[in-house]
């Protein structure tokens, strides 16, 4: 029935599976994707949406790279917002509203599209080893196959558990059973396990709501696009989505329901997202607000379904519809179904290399929710990430590892790998240090190069990304030499209430002013000429004067990013025995025996090795 070996088993075909799959095959390896049900490839479990804060950088770092998230967050996008856009390119951050049906549609047939990649329908229940080395699955029919690495992304299956108040029954999904036998056969073999949890909202019939009593939230006026390519195009139409509040009244209600919440009654006992709680948590930690905001959210173009966002519940379905028809505009709210939380195993992923590799068990990778994190944006990258290195891994070539300061990915995999998670981990741009580097807009000027030479960035992507940079650069130096006299420059001065010139000065030193953008400097007569005698984009004006007006602080990071980047080159001998550095804190010593970091650098990050105990482990190195 499988004939041969595989290169790569991927198991499960959510985000992580999806992105992992492709990234093998498309690297050339014989790649076979393995998920309980093929209708779902790809299924957006929660929220119809893509990107969003910090997730939308890491979007578009995986298109740049060569991935298919950002190709189909376009075209199955019913509406787009650049979030953040009044604060500083750092901070800008890319959203997708999509279509769920369209959305998992689009994968598949992208999947399907890809050359080396075969696909199953079965559950898989362990793994085939060989001494300390993975060689293959097993499914729930006893077949054995073959393969020379395994990348297992299980999502919310491993012994998942829905609770919806009083009642709860496996699954990993609603509608869809549980996974069994890995994490018993995980934790045999020595690995350490936990449990966490997370929610979601009800879902509600479009038909039934007044949102004539919400308020409106429409996309951008001049909606952008994810990928880089130009296969893709923005939107032309968009759905609109609509904001309502809880209050005091939703609260009363919902708290009558308390004593039969699984998560206050003691039954739900793993810890849920810190970040996106739900109504119940919200309500019981911030007593003092008396509302919150809900955001009622289409599932597509045509449907009449929509998903409640801010009002993810494990509450009793009564209570659920009760307090949801209190909300304005819900008076006569039907459900499609109710919200309801899940139970799940996962990994800690100290356990793993940067690579995503396991440290127990050769050839066998984790990407996804089975290392804590939560999130579509952050389950793909980590495929993306596990398919490249165990593809590498069959081809016995180094690994891929991407630095903190060349990516969000990177920080992502550092910060799971370096320090853990005891609760869901969720990408934030406050978690990068160098996010004025690591922004949406020059992800493929960063990643693109890389993703060319590990063959799953086209040759298409990289010709326009060199276009992109060209042009770019060539903007700027125009702006370095052109000069505007007095006479053009001052009436767009003084209309900014900014200081006149006196005599002819550079176009950069005007434009570099706070409160001077492209739209004032396009009233250059030179300006305009020139961004239609090269026929620049919008990208291309957008990457020039980002570089113009930040020039000062980008630079200032990357040379803090230099500095810090020399400990990433100070290596730490494999199996390196820190009890016999006694200088070093108790502590010191045990954190870094257990996590083994590889670099200098990795060891500084890990929580509770201090200054000091790095210092002391330089002179150790003899450094």
């Amino acid at each position: 029935m499988f004939e041969g070996i595989y290169d790569v088993i991927v198991v499960g075909g959510g985000h992580a599976g999806s992105e992992a799959a492709a990234a093998a095959a498309n690297m050339g390896s014989r790649t076979l994707l393995i998920t309980m049900n093929l209708q779902n490839i790809a299924q957006m479990s929660c929220n119809p949406a893509m990107g969003g804060i910090a997730k939308g950088q890491i979007v578009r770092e995986i298109d740049a790279l060569g991935g298919y998230s950002g190709i189909v967050s376009d075209t199955s996008a019913i509406q787009f917002k650049m979030l953040n856009k009044s604060k500083g390119p750092a901070m800008w951050s890319p959203r997708v509203q999509s279509d769920r049906m369209r959305f998992a549609e689009d994968w598949r047939m992208l999947l399907e599209q890809t050359k080396n990649l075969d696909f199953y329908q079965e559950m898989v229940v362990g793994l085939l080893l060989k001494g300390e080395k993975v060689v293959g699955v097993k499914t729930s029919l006893g077949l054995e196959i073959k393969s020379k690495t395994v990348v297992l992304t299980n999502g919310t299956f491993l012994n998942g558990l829905i609770h919806i108040g009083d009642k709860n029954f496996g699954g990993g999904r609603a509608g869809e059973k549980a996974a069994k036998g890995i994490t018993e056969q995980l934790i045999d073999i020595g690995f350490d396990s936990g449990r966490m949890k997370t929610g979601t909202p009800p879902r509600v019939d479009g038909r039934s709501l007044d949102f004539s009593k919400m308020i409106e939230q429409p996309g951008d006026a001049k909606p952008q696009k994810f990928s880089y390519l130009e296969t893709t195009t923005a939107l032309k139409n968009q759905r609109s989505c609509h904001m309502t509040y809880t209050s005091l009244e939703v609260h009363d209600l919902l708290r009558e329901g308390f004593d039969r919440s699984p998560m206050f009654n003691g039954r739900i006992q793993s810890i849920g997202p810190r970040y996106c709680p739900s109504i119940e948590d919200k309500i019981n930690r911030f007593s003092e607000k008396e509302r919150h905001q809900i955001f009622v959210e289409p599932e597509g173009w045509n449907t009449v379904e929509y998903y409640i966002n801010g009002f993810s519940t494990s509450l009793p379905e009564d209570v659920q519809y009760k307090a949801l028809r209190a909300v304005k505009g819900f008076e006569n709210v039907r459900f499609f179904r109710p919200g309801y939380a899940i139970e799940y195993d996962y990994f800690p992923p100290t356990q793993l290399t940067h690579s995503l590799e396991t440290k127990l068990i050769s050839g066998l990778f984790f990407a996804g929710q089975i290392n804590g994190t939560t999130g579509y944006e952050e389950a793909a990258s980590q495929g993306l990430m596990a398919g490249i290195n165990a593809s590498l891994k069959v081809q016995e070539k180094e690994a891929f590892i991407l630095r903190r300061d060349e990516a969000y990915i990177g920080v992502l995999v550092d910060d799971l790998i370096t320090k853990g998670t005891e609760e869901p981990y969720r990408m934030f741009t406050s978690r990068a240090e160098y996010r004025t580097l690591l922004r949406q807009d020059n992800a493929d000027l960063r990643l693109t190069p890389k993703g060319h030479e590990l063959g799953i960035a086209s040759d298409e992507r990289l010709k326009r990304m060199e276009l992109k940079l060209k042009q770019s650069n060539e903007f700027v130096s125009f702006f370095k030499k052109q000069s505007v006299r007095p006479a053009e420059a001052n009436p767009v001065l003084e209309s900014k209430g900014s200081s006149p010139i006196k005599q002819s000065d550079k176009m950069f030193k005007i434009f570099s002013r706070p409160n001077i953008n492209i739209k004032d400097v396009r009233k250059f007569e030179a300006v305009e000429s020139y961004i239609k005698k090269e026929n620049l984009d919008d990208e291309v004006i957008e990457q020039a004067e980002i570089q113009i007006k930040y020039s000062g602080y980008i630079q200032k990071e990357k040379n803090n990013a230099d500095k810090l980047t020399r400990l990433e080159y100070v290596k730490i001998p494999k199996d390196f025995d820190y009890s016999q550095v006694k200088s070093m804190s108790y502590e010191g010593r045990e954190k870094l025996s257990s996590i083994q970091p590889v670099t200098v650098a990795q060891a500084s990050r890990i929580s509770g090795v201090s200054p000091n105990d790095i210092s002391v482990l330089l002179v150790f190195l003899g450094r």
